[in-house]
């Protein structure tokens, strides 16, 4: 049973929730859940597009082109400033980039 303990804490899960006020945000949350739970964000910076596509090429499959936005909030003192990452309004990254200054900007309604 202990070695089932120790392998958690090997491998970090790579989705962790963000705590905006009384509410958490992750991975497969929609934008209007994040502006719900956080707030607006500090900026909001497209950084391109990503394309995916469904099928084969030449026999009718699907190009689809997704907006990729990073969203930005500074949690605040004793917390962090976290980078959030949407892809078509979804939110598929969240990674804290620095220690957080000033007052929490991470509180929604």
């Amino acid at each position: 049973m202990t070695w089932v303990i120790i392998m958690v804490f090997l491998f970090p899960c790579s989705s962790w929730a963000m705590r905006c006020g009384k509410g958490l945000v992750t991975v497969g949350d929609v934008k209007a859940k994040v502006l719900t739970e956080c707030g607006k964000p500090q900026s909001r910076e497209r950084v391109g597009s990503k394309e995916t596509r469904y099928g084969h090429e030449r026999r009718g499959g699907k190009k689809v082109t997704r907006l990729v936005e990073q969203w930005t909030y500074n949690c605040g003192e004793g917390d962090f400033i976290y980078v959030l990452t949407f892809e078509g309004g979804k939110l598929v990254k969240e990674e804290p980039v620095a220690r957080g200054k000033g007052p929490s900007r991470c509180g929604g309604n």
